[in-house]
């Protein structure tokens, strides 16, 4: 257990901390998987840009590697390019 005030602090910043990255990036997640499900160009266009930016956000905030990011984005839009 802490001994510091500070310490118990920190605690309960990471804990908050943690649980909103968990939640973003789940979010995330669940936005990709829209995305590869989408059958619609015009569609899943409108989904790319919003899932790029969330995958950018990720990154900036070091919750996911900015080459991850990178490489999902390119690999999201690519899939949608192939899209009709």
């Amino acid at each position: 257990m802490a001994n510091h005030k500070s310490a118990e602090k920190r605690i309960r910043a990471n804990e908050k901390r943690r649980v909103l990255n968990k939640y973003q990036h789940k979010t995330a997640r669940t936005y990709i998987k829209k995305l590869k499900e989408a059958t619609k160009k015009d569609e899943a266009e409108v989904l790319l840009k919003q899932v790029s930016g969330m995958l950018d956000k990720l990154a900036k905030k070091n919750i996911i590697h900015r080459k991850n990011a990178a490489n999902q984005k390119s690999k999201l839009t690519k899939h949608v390019n192939k899209l009709s």
